[in-house]
């Protein structure tokens, strides 16, 4: 056997039994492109890996974590917070065996629901992952034009028709390399750490407070309100479209598609997602302790509007250019959100129909099913009504969650479709307990909301 035919028998050996002998790669445009050095320092091997990671986390941190954080934050303190980092570590092992699901077998997720679900239930879950990259677009619009109307006076329909022309940005990020668009999202995502930090320092909140909030309480569960925004925040940090969106991009790197070199690339992938999704935490539990510090324990507790967030923040906190600071860090989540969630609409459209039309069709019609239903709220009911459609939106994502934590976990558990790669006995177990937790939490809070 010739080398070239060893390499492509070896890359059949990772794919799954596909129905399709002609199936392309994931994101073939970019598959594959980014060079990584296969000897040298670990440094440089980490940084080549560096990106796909930032990307994912980007929808960890974007606008539909502001409405429920602050609503969080607003109505119930530092109690909170233990969701936040619970459902900050569920998304850093899921996002692992993402990576290592696009890593192993050459397939992203939607492309593995393809292979080996019928075609019914492909549909259904092509569906379900459909309303939650809408529902994520939603927060996306929404956020964008209360920035916009913060910053420039732009009224919230006006804000919400301009975010119908960041198409064109994914389109002139992505024709100068994958590099640049993580340049991008990574620049972005130090404007938002920032603009925290400097807040978190202004409202210098109790320490032994924020300590005693990442303690979990009875009462999360007890407490329907609570287990609402609960599930809010849930749904804001555990994104079903970044699982499909995180198994593809992390195949753009020039690994050798050998066991060795799939074992290599999975471990720094791993690096790479986890450490950006503490940034995550850091920014998610930001959002919250601010909202605490500065209206929950000065009485301001129905704060759930980010306007008047951006309202209060300055005179509360007594710094003149935090209301500022928050708003440029909404425009950046705003900003940033756009780029990922075009991405996993094309990923999941290609994966499961095998469609595809271009970025900019894809972004305006994702884009423009988000903007009605924000039109034509704010026109009713006005900012209040956007403001309850924010949580309502990462409601819905939370919902969405099981039909790709499940495919998930039941792909990377499968020896027959992972070879060597499949996770250890106790990780699948872990894996399990969460995608329990999170079948759980859902019907809990469907039962409450119909019969409570």
């Amino acid at each position: 056997m010739t080398q070239f035919q060893e390499a492509a028998a070896q890359e059949r050996a990772w794919k799954f039994a596909s129905r399709d002998e002609d199936d392309r790669p994931s994101l073939p445009e970019v598959n594959s492109t980014v060079k990584v050095p296969h000897a040298g320092s670990w440094i440089r091997r980490l940084i080549a890996f560096l990106g796909p990671g930032y990307m994912i986390s980007v929808g960890y941190m974007d606008p539909g974590n502001w409405a429920t954080d602050i609503a969080g934050g607003a109505q119930f303190g530092y109690t909170l917070l233990a969701v936040i980092m619970l459902s900050n570590l569920m998304a850093i092992l899921l996002q692992a065996l993402s990576a290592r699901l696009g890593i192993a077998t050459g397939r992203d997720l939607a492309q593995a629901c393809r292979d080996t679900y019928s075609r019914p239930v492909n549909l259904a879950l092509w569906f379900a992952c459909e309303l939650a990259i809408i529902a994520c677009d939603l927060a996306e619009v929404i956020g964008t034009a209360i920035a916009l109307q913060l910053l420039f006076g732009i009224p919230l329909i006006g804000g919400a028709l301009i975010t119908a022309l960041d198409a064109f940005l994914l389109l002139l990020l992505m024709s100068k390399g994958f590099r640049y668009l993580e340049a991008f999202v990574i620049a972005l995502l130090i404007v938002i750490a920032t603009c925290f930090a400097v807040q978190i320092a202004a409202a210098a909140p109790p320490v032994a407070a924020i300590l005693g909030g990442f303690i979990p309480s009875p009462q999360i569960v007890t407490n329907h309100e609570m287990l609402y925004i609960a599930m809010g925040i849930i749904g804001a940090t555990v994104m079903p479209h970044n699982l499909y969106l995180h198994s593809s991009i992390v195949q753009t790197r020039a690994y050798k598609r050998t066991e060795e070199g799939r074992r290599d690339a999975i471990k720094w992938a791993t690096i790479d997602s986890t450490v950006a999704l503490m940034l995550a935490l850091f920014v998610n539990a930001a959002i919250l302790i601010v909202a605490a510090a500065a209206f929950h324990t000065s009485g301001h507790s129905d704060v759930a509007e980010i306007g008047q967030a951006y309202e209060l923040l300055s005179p509360l906190l007594g710094l003149g250019i935090a209301s500022t600071l928050f708003a440029v860090a909404l425009l950046a989540s705003g900003l940033n959100s756009t780029v990922t969630a075009t991405l996993a609409g094309q990923i999941v459209m290609e994966g499961f129909l095998r469609l595809r039309i271009p970025h900019w069709a894809r972004r305006l019609l994702t884009r423009g099913l988000a903007i009605i239903p924000v039109v034509f709220v704010t026109a009713i009911y006005g900012e209040k009504g956007t403001a309850d459609l924010l949580v309502l939106s990462q409601v819905i994502l939370s919902m969405q969650l099981p039909f790709a934590v499940i495919p998930l976990v039941q792909f990377v558990t499968n020896r027959e479709k992972m070879g060597n790669f499949t996770v250890s006995r106790n990780i699948a177990v872990l894996s399990w307990v969460i995608a329990a937790i999170i079948l759980l939490l859902n019907f809990k809070l469907l039962y409450d909301t119909i019969f409570g």
